[in-house]
Formats: structure tokens, C-alpha cells, sequence
């Protein structure tokens, strides 16, 4: 019976590798929430912008209006500045993320590996094992038949 003596490192790098399979899926889902801030925070902008054309149109201005409109554009950009920030960073743990999923599945695949060629020579001998045993059994039984004819 086959029996692979790194099955318990095997099984914990395949848990480690999961884990940082994990890790990565969580950055990037922050990177898709980021993302989805960021398209809102645009939106957002187009909104006030065309408001602000709107209110700077010829007639009669709303200054004050105008003054709101223009302070919420800067928390706005500021919003969307931060938003960038956060984006590059969680980019960057998405990155670190999936290197060390790379990582770890070459440690899984190295030990897959070896329990592969680990298997195979075990299977060659207990092949070569079953031929020796066929080969004595047919000596032992051409010897009977010699042994019986004489």
C-alpha cells in the first residue's frame, strides 16, 4: 500500500494555498467596490456639472445655488481623489495577493509532483515485485514437472 510520507505537508500547503486563494478574492472584491464608488462619484460629477451649466446659464442666477454647487464639485473631486488613493493601494494588496497565490500553488504542485513520481516508482515495484514472484512460481513449478518426469 502506497503511502505518500509528505500527505500531511501536501495537505496543509493546499490549505494555505486555499487561504491565499481567499485573501485575493477579498481584495478584489474591495478593488470592485472602490470601483463602483469611483463610477458613482463620476456620475455624480457629470450630475453637478450640468447642474452648474444650468445655473450659469443667462437669466436670472442663483448665487447661492451656484456657490453649493461648486463647493459640493470640490468634495467631489476630493472624494474622488481619496477613492484613487484607496484604489492604488488595494491594487497593490491585490497584486502582493496574487503573487503569493502563485506562490503557494508552486508549493502545492512541487509536492503533487513528487507524490506522482512517488507513486510511480512504488507502482514499478510492486510490479517488478509480481513479476519475481510469477517467475519463482514458474522455476518452482518447470522443476515439479522435471521432477516428475524423471
Amino acid at each position: 500500500m502506497f503511502h505518500f510520507r509528505l500527505q500531511t505537508l501536501l495537505r496543509m500547503r493546499i490549505a494555505e494555498r486555499d487561504q491565499r486563494r481567499a485573501d485575493l478574492a477579498k481584495a478584489l472584491r474591495a478593488e470592485e467596490v472602490l470601483r463602483a464608488d469611483e463610477q458613482r462619484v463620476v456620475e455624480e460629477q457629470a450630475n453637478v456639472a450640468q447642474r452648474t451649466r444650468l445655473l450659469k446659464s443667462p437669466g436670472a442666477a442663483d448665487v447661492d445655488s451656484l456657490l453649493q454647487t461648486h463647493r459640493y464639485e470640490a468634495v467631489l473631486f476630493s472624494q474622488r481623489k481619496q477613492i484613487a488613493s484607496q484604489l492604488a493601494q488595494v491594487q497593490a494588496e491585490a497584486e502582493r495577493r496574487r503573487l503569493l497565490v502563485v506562490e503557494a500553488d508552486r508549493q502545492v504542485r512541487v509536492l503533487e509532483m513528487l507524490r506522482e513520481r512517488q507513486l510511480a516508482a512504488y507502482q514499478q515495484e510492486v510490479e517488478r515485485q509480481e513479476i519475481k514472484q510469477f517467475d519463482e512460481l514458474a522455476i518452482m513449478a518447470v522443476h515439479r514437472r522435471e521432477g516428475a518426469t524423471t
